[in-house]
């Protein structure tokens, strides 16, 4: 406990700075060796190097693409095992269970596009990395909407109402960062078409950092116990979650 309140609050915090700090390392990493321009400059074309600093070309690169594979890798397991204590904390609340397996399953997925992109460069397997692209934030924008609902729905320890109106307006920046991404894509003007790309992972970033405020009160608990002495499964093994009073 930290003042009262459950440890667990520190994971998506402290996640979404650490995945913050690691993507930035591999844009600088990739300006200094000269292989993206800056977010700040105008794109020009010049012979195959100083590309536009999109996250992906920056990470396509050695020594940056060493980097953005384990960013990649170790954000979506974060990612996971955030969404599965989400998922078990609102399992026995007061909304369809569809939606909060839905929400698991939509971000699990998600997850798994994270690790297509980390370890699938662009300029070399540019088809599964394009997919891995899509499930990050197709999936990733429809798990931000979707929790942002359920917070409003559950309204947790009264605090949903005003936690979920910070979640639909973050929703709503990725949304329309996607939108200005893929509008600045078509129209070829590279620097701004990435400069959406970063805002829209940040936001991203800053959305799953708002579950520290539910995870204050969960306390995780795993129990193993043995079935009955006639029963010849073997031990038992469960996770549990359970708000602290």
């Amino acid at each position: 406990m930290l003042r009262g309140c459950s440890l667990w609050a520190l994971l998506p915090p402290v996640y979404s700075v650490v995945t913050a700090a690691g993507l930035w390392l591999v844009y600088a990493v990739a300006v200094y060796h000269e292989n993206v321009i800056t977010l700040g400059a105008p794109y020009r074309k010049r012979n195959g190097t100083h590309y536009p600093p999109f996250i992906s070309v920056a990470g396509n690169f050695p020594p940056a693409s060493c980097i953005f594979s384990e960013v990649m890798t170790l954000a979506a397991f974060g990612g996971f095992v955030i969404a599965v204590l989400r998922y078990l904390q609102l399992r026995n609340r007061n909304i369809k269970p569809w939606l909060n397996v839905t929400s698991l399953v939509a971000f699990s997925a998600g997850c798994f596009g994270m690790t297509l992109v980390g370890n699938f460069q662009i300029f070399n397997m540019k088809m599964i990395h394009n997919v891995g692209t899509q499930m990050t934030f197709g999936l990733g924008t429809l798990f931000c909407w979707m929790q942002s609902y359920i917070t409003l729905r559950v309204n947790l320890n009264n605090e949903g109402r005003k936690v979920a109106v910070a979640r639909f307006l973050l929703s709503g920046a990725i949304t329309v960062c996607i939108i200005l991404k893929t509008y600045f894509f078509v129209m070829s003007q590279r620097t701004e078409g990435a400069q959406c790309q970063w805002s829209l992972v940040m936001f991203f970033l800053i959305f799953l950092s708002t579950f520290g405020i539910d995870f204050r009160h969960i306390r995780l608990q795993i129990v193993c116990s043995d079935r009955d002495a006639d029963a010849s499964q073997g031990p038992v093994t469960r996770l549990q979650t359970s708000d602290q009073l």
